[in-house]
């Protein structure tokens, strides 16, 4: 297994964090005790109260206080009624900034990939850094990847909706 990744990788800009965890292991521990380790595939940058398409941008709220924490933290949230979202805050506390995972090699997309994990709302707040149930190893690779703009956001209006801040790696 790869070493774990700390605080400091998490406690950097999305737009640096998010294209490097592209080929790492995220590791889950199941119920019965089984380790199943998945590389990821696909993420996307939310980048702060700036960036309209990030829950932030709309202010401190219980919903969104996990990102105005430290990097290193699952934010949990759902979508349609149905559909849990799973991303990792990163930057510097006070700034609220998460990379959303939306794909694994096993699952492409965010959607399913949270039925995959079988993680919901219990995992909200969870330290990655520390979390005896789930973590990110280092795969010790940085694949090629290319850009694109994020999915489903068009409410953010331009420039938010149009900005290449989806990485998805090469095959």
């Amino acid at each position: 297994m790869g070493k774990r990744l700390d605080r400091a990788f998490y406690n950097r800009d999305v737009l640096e964090v998010a294209p490097q965890l592209l080929g790492q292991h995220l590791v889950k521990l199941g119920p019965d005790g089984k380790t199943s380790i998945f590389v990821i595939t696909e993420t996307e940058a939310y980048r702060g109260g700036e960036d309209l398409a990030c829950h932030a941008s709309k202010g401190r709220t219980p919903r969104t206080e996990v990102m105005f924490g430290e990097g290193g933290y699952l934010y949990m949230y759902l979508i349609y009624g149905m559909h849990w979202m799973m991303n990792v805050v990163c930057g510097d506390k006070g700034i609220p900034q998460a990379v959303l995972f939306r794909g694994l090699r096993e699952a492409s997309g965010p959607g399913r990939l949270t039925r995959l994990l079988d993680v919901d709302r219990a995992f909200y707040g969870e330290d990655l850094v520390s979390s005896e149930r789930i973590w990110i190893e280092s795969s010790g690779s940085s694949p090629a990847f290319s850009t694109g703009p994020r999915v489903g956001i068009d409410y953010a209006g331009e420039p938010w909706k149009n900005m290449p801040w989806r990485f998805l790696m090469n095959v």
